[in-house]
C-alpha cells in the first residue's frame, strides 16, 4: 500500500494536470489577471472548459450567468454557444461588468453577443422569462446558491443545464464539521440538486468543484 502522503501528492499532481490540460489563451489569461487584480476569483481553466463543453453539447443559444468573473466564464461560455447565441450576464459589481465587456471584445465577440445587467441576482433573475434559457451558470454569493437553484429551474427549458462553481469550496464542503454559512449553503445546494427528481446531477472535481445538472422536465 502506498503511503498516505504519496497518494495525496499523486492526487494533487493529477488535478494540476487536469487544470493545465487545456491552456488558456491570451484573452482568457488577461481577463483572469484583471479579475484577480480587483479581487474577483474567476472559474479555473478546467471548469471553464467544462462550461464550454456543456454549452456546445446542448447547442446553447441563450445562457444566463450569475457573476461575471470579469469575463473569464463568459468567454468560455460564448465559445461553446451557437454563433447566434446571446449571453445574459448578471453582476452586482459595475467594475466587474466593465472588465467583462473589455474581455469579450478582446476575445473577438461583438457587443450583440452579451447582455450585461447590473444588480443583485435575486432582484434581476425574477425579471427574466420562464423556460427561455438553455443554460444557467452561477458563480456569485455562495449563501444565495439554494435560491439561485430555484430561479434556474424556472428559467431553464427541459433539457437545459444548470452549473454551480465552487461546489467543493476549497475542500470545506466535504468536512461535515464545517458549519460556516457559505459552506452550509453549498452543502445544502448539493443535497437539493441530488434529491430533485427533475434533475440529472453530477459533481465534477475540476478546479474548486463544478456541480452540474440537466433539467429533465
Amino acid at each position: 500500500m502506498r503511503p498516505k502522503e504519496e497518494v495525496i501528492d499523486a492526487v494533487k499532481a493529477t488535478l494540476a494536470y487536469v487544470e493545465q490540460y487545456l491552456p488558456e489563451d491570451e484573452p482568457l489569461r488577461d481577463a483572469r489577471q484583471r479579475g484577480l487584480d480587483v479581487g474577483a476569483t474567476p472559474i479555473g481553466p478546467a471548469g471553464g472548459a467544462a462550461l464550454r463543453l456543456l454549452a456546445s453539447a446542448i447547442s446553447a443559444r441563450t445562457v444566463v450567468e450569475v457573476g461575471s468573473g470579469c469575463g473569464v466564464s463568459g468567454i468560455w461560455l460564448l465559445r461553446g454557444m451557437r454563433p447566434d447565441g446571446v449571453l445574459t450576464s448578471v453582476d452586482v459589481e459595475p467594475e466587474n461588468q466593465r472588465l467583462a465587456r473589455e474581455a469579450y471584445a478582446a476575445a473577438g465577440f461583438p457587443t450583440s453577443r452579451a447582455r450585461l445587467i447590473a444588480g443583485r441576482a435575486l432582484d434581476v433573475l425574477p425579471r427574466l422569462t420562464d423556460g427561455a434559457y438553455d443554460m444557467v451558470f452561477c458563480d456569485a454569493a455562495k449563501h444565495e446558491y439554494p435560491d439561485y437553484l430555484g430561479e434556474a429551474l424556472r428559467l431553464l427549458r427541459p433539457g437545459g443545464v444548470v452549473a454551480f462553481d465552487n461546489a467543493l469550496w476549497s475542500d470545506r464542503v466535504a468536512d461535515p464539521s464545517n458549519r460556516e454559512p457559505d459552506t452550509v449553503a453549498i452543502r445544502t445546494l448539493g443535497r437539493m440538486v441530488r434529491d430533485d427528481d427533475r434533475l440529472v446531477p453530477l459533481l465534477l472535481p475540476v478546479g474548486d468543484g463544478l456541480l452540474v445538472a440537466v433539467k429533465s422536465r
